[in-house]
């Protein structure tokens, strides 16, 4: 039996250096439509056309392409993070909290990939 058990819902996440322009770039492309921007957050999220697996776009200055983040939702991340961590996995830091939205905690494969536990905060799914 797994230690952590994410739902059915996935997140690959990427850095991009505009999210407005990725996001249409990827509507046009590829037909995934945005679901919402928070732009205070610097994040927007886009339904591709696999159920359960989003695209979000993280915007920064310097983008690193190539570093995607799968994303995985749990309905508890601090106790997801404290079986995880008892087993001896590698975290980057603290958990993040936007408050309101979300909390995630970033952590590391055997091989250093990175991968990501993600709380829903807003009350949705």
């Amino acid at each position: 039996m797994p230690l952590v058990s994410p739902d059915e819902n996935i997140t690959i996440a990427m850095s991009v250096k505009d999210r407005h322009v990725s996001a249409e770039w990827y509507n046009s492309m590829l037909g995934f439509e945005a679901i919402y921007h928070a732009d205070d957050a610097g994040w927007s999220e886009l339904r591709t056309n696999t159920g359960g697996v989003t695209i979000g776009l993280g915007e920064h200055t310097k983008p690193m392409p190539g570093n995607c983040v799968p994303v995985f939702g749990v309905s508890d991340l601090d106790a997801a993070r404290q079986k995880l961590e008892q087993a001896e996995v590698k975290f980057d830091g603290p958990t993040d909290v936007v408050e309101g939205m979300v909390k995630t905690a970033t952590f590391y494969d055997p091989d250093g990939n990175a991968l990501m536990l993600a709380e829903d905060l807003t009350g949705g799914s």
